[in-house]
């Protein structure tokens, strides 16, 4: 499948010329006051929409704009953002990112501007159409080098959908030579279990013209684990997961993709650590001896997972949940009584004006946590 079938112009991010008109019309929306207030406090109105003005391309308004925007955040809501694995990498290569999903906004923020600070180029990255109930957040997004994502239609437009999503992140990655943020799934993880669906492999195997080994070869995947020592929502997601284990469909409200994107730039997220893992071309031929595609996607899937799992950092807060799930005290070497007593302060306070069963709540709450030393463990004897 080639990318000349395609006009991506609806998916695609802006192209520098397209930047003057969008800053344009996100200087005059009022988000863009409210955002300013929290991002840079410090910095009139009047001098932001001034900057806008001279920006005239997506990287300097990555540069100018979302680099200090994402390190203000970082400085202001948690207690260092560390990484490592960058050896791994190639900066003249491009690469697919598939990572664990955890925050709307600052999953791939955080890669973006790690990324910036060592010299590496900054990559493009998936915008669920869901996301772009305003006209600022879609100039926002596509100002930041997202794509559009489709999540609604018939079983055949999903089918179109994703035969075009596949070739255009198989156009960027070879033929743009740009890198791509993918999340493992759709969605993000909400209780904690971190695994790579199939589907998403299959999506991108549509695009290859060759044996599936030569299409992933080309695409260069990268697992990415980031680590996040308090949840991003992690009080919304156990009230979503709550509501849906009544059995009863859950609705989003309007405007709650928002209210989570907010809440989990201000919310205090404690230590973050992201580990770029080791490209996964080298262990495709774990794929040849295996009889049809489906097993093969399913291995590559579990390759991927494994050294998401692996690289997970376990915080004393995952082993404390593990604890405090099985009412034992398995895992007590890896925390202090202090900080099992500060973990279990935070996490009353969040669960304390939630709608719902108070045991299941928490149940479901400590999941979150314990759910990566439960993989990381199952991981290490398979």
């Amino acid at each position: 499948m080639k990318a000349e079938q395609f006009n991506f112009d609806d998916m695609r991010p802006y192209h520098d010329a397209e930047v003057s008109a969008a800053l344009a019309r996100i200087a005059t929306d009022p988000l863009f006051t409210k955002l300013g207030k929290y991002i840079w406090p410090e910095v009139a109105e009047e001098i932001l929409v001034a900057k806008a003005k001279k920006i005239h391309s997506v990287l300097d308004f990555q540069l100018q704009f979302m680099h200090p925007a994402i390190r203000s955040i970082v400085d202001r809501s948690t207690d260092g953002l560390s990484y490592s694995g960058l050896e791994n990498l190639n900066k003249e290569a491009s690469y697919l990112f598939i990572a664990n999903h955890r925050d709307i906004l600052l999953d791939s923020a955080l890669l973006q501007i790690i990324l910036v600070e060592n010299n590496f180029k900054t990559s493009e990255i998936t915008f669920g159409n869901n996301l772009m109930e305003t006209e600022f957040i879609t100039d926002f997004g596509k100002l930041n080098r997202m794509f559009t994502v489709l999540r609604e239609g018939t079983g055949r437009e999903l089918y179109d959908i994703s035969k075009k999503l596949s070739a255009y992140i198989r156009h960027t990655i070879i033929d743009k030579r740009v890198s791509v943020w993918i999340a493992q799934r759709s969605g993000r993880t909400k209780d904690g279990y971190d695994q790579t669906q199939t589907g998403l492999l299959k999506m991108l195997n549509m695009s290859g013209v060759g044996e599936l080994f030569e299409n992933f070869s080309e695409l260069k995947i990268v697992p990415l684990t980031l680590s996040y020592e308090y949840e991003p929502c992690d009080k919304l997601k156990v009230q979503e997961l709550y509501l849906s284990s009544l059995h009863t469909q859950y609705k989003k409200s309007q405007g709650e993709d928002l209210t989570n994107i907010i809440t989990g730039i201000v919310e205090p997220k404690g230590r973050i650590h992201l580990v770029f893992g080791k490209p996964i071309n080298p262990a495709l031929g774990q794929l040849t001896p295996l009889k049809n595609e489906n097993e093969k996607i399913k291995k590559l899937a579990a390759l991927i997972d494994q050294q998401i799992y692996e690289n997970y950092k376990l915080w004393p807060v995952n082993y404390i949940a593990g604890d405090l799930l099985e009412k034992n005290s398995r895992f007590a070497t890896h925390y202090s009584a202090a900080e099992k007593e500060k973990f279990q302060k935070h996490f009353s306070a969040k669960l304390e004006n939630l709608d719902g069963d108070k045991e299941g709540l928490l149940n479901l709450y400590l999941k979150i946590y314990a759910n990566p030393v439960y993989n990381k463990i199952a991981n290490s004897k398979s």
